[in-house]
């Protein structure tokens, strides 16, 4: 699909792309679930979306002396979300943070990949709400120095929201379906000026 641009006129641009990453390798996933119902809404406002199951990649842990090319999927992975105008990161919450398959595909990309990018966050839990799960993928954002779109959806006791793949708890499924708006909408905000912590993330630079 083609959206016109922002000045109204008749000429075509090329739709945003939205992608969403799954930090969890469950068969049954609560997450993919969830990120594949955001990625729907995304598609309903326009916008073309690709889900990066990260079952479905090679990512070694992450070594900073072997290079990127040479380490399994980690440079297609990265081209991949480079590409994005959107970038959706779900997640489930495990000791209190997020995934690590979420961890390593993260720890492949740098700025050349977030910088000034607009991300969104999902995150599942068996229990109680995943707050700090968000809070630490809220962190590695600005210290890529990311725009963090401020709705986020935490899914608690999973089970309960979603059944064979699809949601029964109608508020949860809203809130999702509004992250994929949001992803849509804010693709191309003009974030604020650089964070504290993306200023001291050497670690993100040459990647």
């Amino acid at each position: 699909m083609e959206t016109a641009n922002r000045e109204g006129d008749d000429r075509l641009v090329d739709p945003v792309r939205v992608v969403a990453i799954c930090g969890s390798l469950r068969e049954e996933s609560y997450t993919r679930a969830a990120l594949e119902r955001v990625l729907e809404e995304a598609e309903r406002s326009g916008a073309e979306t690709e889900l990066l199951d990260l079952r479905e990649w090679e990512l070694p842990t992450f070594d900073p002396d072997v290079d990127r090319e040479a380490a399994g999927d980690a440079e297609e992975f990265a081209a991949r979300v480079r590409a994005a105008d959107a970038i959706v990161l779900g997640t489930p919450m495990y000791h209190g943070s997020y995934s690590s398959p979420l961890k390593a595909a993260l720890d492949y990309c740098g700025f050349d990949e977030f910088r000034d990018e607009t991300v969104g966050l999902l995150a599942v839990s068996g229990g109680a709400f995943p707050v700090t799960a968000l809070e630490h993928l809220r962190s590695v954002c600005r210290a890529l120095n990311a725009w963090v779109i401020p709705h986020e959806v935490a899914i608690p006791r999973a089970n309960r929201a979603l059944e064979d793949g699809r949601f029964v708890d109608d508020g949860l499924e809203e809130r999702a379906a509004t992250l994929g708006r949001r992803a849509v909408q804010y693709a191309a905000i003009e974030p604020d000026p650089d964070s504290f912590e993306s200023d001291q993330n050497v670690g993100a630079r040459g990647k």
